[in-house]
């Protein structure tokens, strides 16, 4: 495939594209001075345009004007002859000294100093050395006339421009390499017809501006860049909206723990004062409370409790208030954690505790579906989707998450439309919603949920079997504020004799966070049962075992294909069932593999591809521990094989050779056909899949019968 190739006019395309965006959405937003700026912009020659745009896109405000080399641009000279006319750049000022001498090369810096008469230099110093040399012992002067100043150009008052690009895709970071990536096919971007500005108010959009411009520098943690900080966050401009107030908060929030780590608490206090989001309240009461002032933590957490700005705060508040001036000895989450019910699951699950625990519910007949957050957000993101994606809340072709549901004003904008459908259900009416919005935006590309995850049997089962009432609360919850209901949903969904309920499961040494906890909190209340689970592992008998054997065309995972599959499935160290089938690898097989396996050409001519077995043979696997005879190569072609039908296999793994090494040592060879002989299990048919398996199966239940004795062992699972 031939690399892409961008057009020649690249990048101002995209830079005039962005501004007539900007221009036909914003003009309510912009101020005099942007509109200086475009005129400006307009007005130059296509090569200084080109220039200033290639400027704009590079790292840094300062540049070589001779390692310009541009296709798109004919006169570079002339171009920055005209920028400098035009006051978009300068020269080279002494409050760009620093960036300066950083910029240029160390035996330029080197030469320099010796030119200008600083014997002391040496070459050995490090650049960083040089840089520290020259700002404490160099004029600025002396440095420009010696080290090429004439050659250098910088951007002026670029903020403009910086303001423009930010209406234009809402981030701060983002530059027209975007542009490129998209281009490219790298990033993907959304396909809706029109598009609404994501500010309407000039006052709101400037000050999203400068808090998000000072949450990008803060990127960097140096002590005059956090100094420059405060000031420009305490001398900033107020912040008129909820999404402007969240930005100035997160803030204060970075600049006060970067304070409250260096012991400044006074200045901490103060940022943490400036701020108004439940993270800031925490760390006041929580700061006043380790610096003696009790009374003060008292009286803040107080006010929380009284007025909580949410439900994870008031738990916070609550629990703080319990344990410091309530003499409860344990946190809320502890407490919780200890109350939840215990369940016994095969260490082998120790890697997805959530897996071993959904099996153990299926044996006990419940029906079981991965939930967590997915499930919510699938819901919430079909029932509401016009809301959301067709009515113009998304703000360019980059945006995937409506500015409504960052700024929390969705169910303020959509009150009406949101009333009906959870009217449609409380009343056991919002499944044809659903599905008539599944069928017609079936796979669109979407910020809210991901289509790879979507169970359709699971939404149905929420909606036909849980508290009506209870789903309709959790979603206006989440129409009421989605960025704080984004997390912290329990892991599975069960379903059994009629009732649905939620399970949070935490294997030893988990803790609960404390927006799972607001979360269980949450469905209870809502009348929808959600409980914790804890898993303890150890040998589990009831457990099933698959035991698996392939024979191959060659060891090759991702270039030789499968030609037998055998499987036993053992259950309290007895084989319950089993599986086989030979399968039409697609490819010859090599003759001193055949003389291996005794499996020819015209053996599976006629078998099955593996497509046409894969549900079978998954169907057959079901909760169960995939374990084979050195694990790593039956597991790595079958996952292999369900990757070509963009499938993904996972399940835990168990290795007869490992466990057999470890609990039987001593052997010269772990090779199946030695163990065999050594234990006196049949081998009757050696490398053909089922016989194999079976031979395999017996040496588990040696491994098992001891690990049965020995307790709770994981080290048999593969890497």
């Amino acid at each position: 495939m031939k690399p892409q190739v961008l057009p020649v006019y690249y990048y101002l395309d995209h830079f005039t594209e962005m501004l007539g965006f900007v221009k036909k959405t914003y003009g309510a937003v912009l101020t005099p001075e942007h509109h200086v700026f475009i005129e400006q912009f307009d007005g130059l020659p296509r090569d200084a345009q080109c220039l200033l745009v290639r400027m704009v896109n590079r790292r840094g405000a300062i540049f070589n004007r001779t390692l310009f080399k541009y296709p798109e641009i004919a006169d570079v000279e002339a171009a920055a002859r005209h920028l400098l006319a035009s006051a978009h750049a300068r020269v080279l000022q002494v409050d760009d000294y620093a960036a300066f001498v950083t910029c240029l090369p160390k035996d330029t810096l080197v030469t320099a100093a010796h030119a200008s008469g600083r014997s002391d230099i040496r070459k050995s110093w490090s650049k960083s050395k040089l840089i520290e040399y020259f700002l404490a012992n160099v004029p600025f002067e002396v440095a420009a006339q010696h080290c090429g100043r004439k050659n250098f150009i910088a951007l002026h008052n670029t903020r403009p421009i910086e303001f423009l690009l930010y209406l234009y895709f809402g981030k701060t970071e983002r530059d027209l390499k975007t542009f490129a990536l998209r281009d490219l096919g790298i990033m993907r971007t959304n396909s809706a017809t029109s598009f609404s500005a994501r500010f309407a108010d000039g006052d709101e959009a400037h000050a999203c501006f400068h808090y998000s411009s000072l949450l990008d520098q803060l990127e960097t943690e140096a002590e005059a860049i956090y100094r420059q900080g405060v000031v420009d966050l305490l001398g900033g401009p107020p912040g008129p909206t909820d999404y402007a107030q969240d930005l100035r908060s997160r803030a204060a929030f970075k600049l006060g723990q970067f304070f409250e780590k260096g012991a400044d608490t006074a200045l901490a206090l103060q940022l943490y004062r400036a701020g108004s989001s439940p993270e800031c309240r925490e760390r006041l009461v929580r700061l006043h409370y380790s610096l003696g002032a009790k009374s003060e933590s008292e009286a803040l957490l107080r006010r929380i409790i009284d007025d909580p700005a949410s439900d994870e705060e008031h738990v916070f508040a609550v629990d703080f208030y319990a344990r410091k001036f309530g003499g409860q000895r344990t946190g809320l989450c502890t407490e919780l954690l200890r109350s939840g019910r215990v369940v016994a699951v095969d260490d082998t699950h120790r890697g997805n505790p959530e897996a071993g625990v959904a099996g153990v519910m299926r044996r006990q007949g419940s029906q079981v579906y991965f939930a967590e957050n997915a499930l919510w957000h699938t819901l919430f993101g079909l029932l509401f989707w016009d809301e959301l994606f067709e009515s113009g809340q998304l703000h360019s072709g980059f945006d995937w998450v409506p500015q409504c549901l960052k700024d929390r004003t969705f169910i303020r904008l959509f009150k009406a439309q949101v009333d009906v459908k959870l009217a449609a259900v409380r009343s056991g009416d919002a499944l044809p919603l659903i599905l008539r919005a599944l069928a017609a935006r079936w796979g669109r590309p979407n910020g809210i949920f991901n289509w790879d995850r979507f169970q359709i049997e699971a939404v149905r089962t929420l909606l036909d079997h849980a508290s009506p009432h209870g789903v309709a609360a959790i979603l206006h919850a989440m129409c009421e504020d989605f960025r704080a209901m984004r997390d912290g949903f329990p892991d599975l969904m069960l379903l059994r004799d009629g009732a649905v309920s939620f399970v949070e499961i935490k294997a030893e040494g988990d803790v609960i966070r404390r927006n799972q906890l607001t979360r269980l909190r949450q469905l209870q209340s809502a009348g929808l049962q959600a409980e914790i689970c804890r898993v303890e592992f150890c040998f589990d008998p009831g457990q099933d075992y698959i035991v698996v054997d392939i024979e191959t065309t060659g060891s090759w995972a991702s270039g030789d294909r499968i030609t037998e599959i055998g499987a036993v499935k053992i259950r309290n160290h007895q084989v319950v069932d089993e599986w086989h089938s030979l399968l039409n690898p697609q490819r010859p097989i090599p003759a001193n593999i055949t003389r291996l396996t005794g499996i020819t050409n015209e053996m599976v001519r006629d078998a099955p591809v593996f497509a046409s077995v894969a549900d079978t043979f998954l169907e057959f696997m079901g909760d169960g521990v995939f374990v084979a005879h050195n694990v790593n190569f039956d597991y790595g072609f079958i996952a292999y094989e369900f990757s070509r039908l963009d499938r993904k296999f996972r399940f835990p793994k168990l290795c007869t050779c490992a466990g057999m090494r470890r609990r039987y040592p001593g052997h010269k060879s772990y090779g199946l056909g030695n163990l065999c002989q050594i234990y006196d299990i049949e081998l009757e048919s050696h490398h053909r899949a089922l016989c194999d398996a079976k031979a395999a199966g017996q040496l588990l239940n040696l491994i098992n019968r001891k690990r049965e004795s020995e307790g709770p062992l994981a080290e048999e699972q593969a890497a």
